[in-house]
């Protein structure tokens, strides 16, 4: 199970970064064409597309990196009273915490078509693609988030709370 996870993960993370290469390149034509315009060298008119492309990717990369690549490690935390408490106390935070997020994502889901399904009428104005599947990386965001939420409020019910803080940073106190 662990060899399948651990594959995912790299795939998650090809993925990401496929689209930022592809965002990047997409920048690099906007420069090339911004300047090739500038001594009449390229029309910058069926160009257009490159800004949209970089916002749509741009949109991809964060929610598909928090929902699948970021780590729960990776996340700023202000953690000084957190890691005062009793590891008891702590683990309750967590597991609260971890449902609270998980059912406001999840109960957002709903809502959030409600919004966002007239998208599935509206093109975009430069790409060939409607714009709900532009938009849809957020519902999958919606639906991974809150169950990684709760996989770690299971665990922390099975297995209690670490000693945390910064070990994944390597800081100490000396």
């Amino acid at each position: 199970m662990r060899k399948i996870i651990g594959a995912a993960a790299k795939l998650t993370e090809g993925v990401a970064g496929l689209m930022m290469a592809a965002m990047f390149g997409t920048f690099l034509i906007q420069i090339a064409v911004r300047y090739g315009a500038r001594i009449h060298l390229i029309d910058p008119a069926p160009f257009g597309w490159t800004l949209e492309l970089c916002l749509a990717l741009w949109l991809w990369i964060v929610f598909w990196g928090n929902a699948f690549v970021v780590q729960d490690k990776d996340h700023v935390t202000f953690d000084i009273l957190y890691l005062a408490l009793s590891p008891r106390i702590r683990a309750a935070l967590v597991v609260f915490g971890a449902v609270i997020i998980a059912v406001a994502l999840l109960g957002s889901i709903v809502p959030t078509y409600d919004k966002l399904s007239i998208l599935r009428l509206k093109s975009s104005a430069t790409l060939p693609v409607k714009m709900l599947p532009i938009y849809s990386v957020y519902f999958l965001f919606l639906v991974v988030v809150p169950l990684r939420y709760l996989w770690r409020a299971w665990g922390i019910l099975r297995h209690g709370v670490g000693p945390e803080g910064h070990h994944h940073l390597g800081i100490t106190d000396e």
